[in-house]
């Protein structure tokens, strides 16, 4: 499984531009959100990158633990 990140660039101009990495299909949008309600900003322009399109397996682990009391 990819690490996810998020690369955010300030510019001289004052635009902030901003890429997901490790982030697959429609959930990348999620992070434009979560941008806009950070900095309250106008997106402008938005470039789909190829992960976009991939679907995203998610694993889920159960941990478990047994508690012993004497």
């Amino acid at each position: 499984m990819s690490d996810k990140k998020l690369k955010i660039k300030l510019m001289p101009n004052g635009e902030i531009q901003m890429e997901t990495h490790g982030v697959k299909g429609k959930k990348c949008l999620d992070y434009i959100e979560v941008l806009k309600k950070l900095v309250n900003v106008k997106i402008s322009d938005t470039k789909l990158t190829k992960e976009y399109y991939e679907t995203e397996n998610e694993i889920t682990e159960e941990n478990q633990a047994e508690i012993k009391y004497d």
